[in-house]
């Protein structure tokens, strides 16, 4: 286990102390983890929609950022933390107020980068959005 892995099992048994952001941002939580990919269930709210139904794609964005940090924090090794350095989004279908299943992975990692994507669908399997980025490897701060 490391700081990371603890993290995660606490944000999936709901005891963990949540980042201002992502309580403003109404991000939401985990559902699942394992070595390399973590996975959850998000549902919209009346804020993060566009006047015509369709979800903001910034806020897309936030949600994949936030999911890439997470499937970091599944090999990330002590005493080491990250940061988001390269974040990319497509999106293939207009996102409407419906759930999402959001799945984020590692693709490759080597001493100072990790490689992920994440994939934002909706419950019926329809591809929402994807992203790719990575995170640079940095010591954990003080």
């Amino acid at each position: 286990m490391t700081w990371a892995t603890d993290r995660l099992d606490a944000l999936i048994r709901r005891e963990a102390d949540l980042p201002p952001v992502v309580t403003t941002l109404r991000l939401g939580l985990l559902d699942a983890w394992g070595e390399g990919w973590v996975r959850k269930r998000w549902e919209p709210t009346p804020e993060v929609m566009n006047g015509d139904g369709s979800m903001f794609g910034g806020y897309l964005a936030a949600l994949a950022d936030q999911m890439l940090a997470f499937a970091a924090m599944t090999v990330i090794e002590e005493p080491s933390a990250f940061r988001t350095t390269d974040l990319q989004i497509r999106f293939f279908k207009l996102g409407r107020a419906h759930p999402l299943l959001i799945e984020g992975r590692v693709v490759a990692r080597s001493r100072s980068v990790i490689s992920l994507e994440v994939d934002l669908r909706r419950e019926d399997g329809e591809l929402i959005a994807k992203a790719t980025g990575q995170q640079f490897v940095t010591p954990y701060p003080a």
